[in-house]
């Protein structure tokens, strides 16, 4: 996998991710994402999709509440649909996967800070996507 920066669509799996959601129907886009979710957090071993993963984590929490929005250099370019509230928790339990596999893609930076930089990305999506309760005063 080719990798420029450490933001989701920063890697040539990402960008090839974008690439095909942009290709997709506007209804099968939503499927798309949450295929490569289940199939992340089905995954036994290695992950595979982590990068498409992480892309389609972002994409989500780019439509929550704090959610940053999408790098369209290397995003999707065509508009993603409104995803339903149940993709958050699945993003969420995907990228939990992703941090926990410790022969994946952290451990494929050269330099520890990008690695601590892409694991600050991963922390401020599943921020976003499972916020803690609000506590009431």
């Amino acid at each position: 996998m080719g990798t420029w920066d450490t933001g989701p669509f920063d890697n040539d799996t990402a960008a090839d991710f974008a690439n095909a959601l942009d290709d997709a129907e506007p209804e099968a886009r939503e499927a798309l994402i949450r295929g490569v979710l289940i199939r992340t957090i089905d995954a036994t071993g290695h992950v595979t999709e982590a990068g498409e993963a992480v892309a389609a984590a972002a994409l989500i929490a780019a439509q929550c509440p704090g959610g940053e929005p999408v790098d369209m250099t290397y995003g999707p370019e065509t508009p993603m649909p409104v995803f339903p509230s149940d993709l958050r928790a699945l993003a969420d339990e995907a990228l939990a996967r992703i941090v926990s596999d410790e022969d994946g893609p952290a451990s494929n930076w050269v330099d520890p800070e990008d690695s601590k930089q892409w694991r600050a990305t991963l922390t401020r999506l599943r921020a976003v996507l499972d916020p803690p309760p609000s506590s009431l005063a």
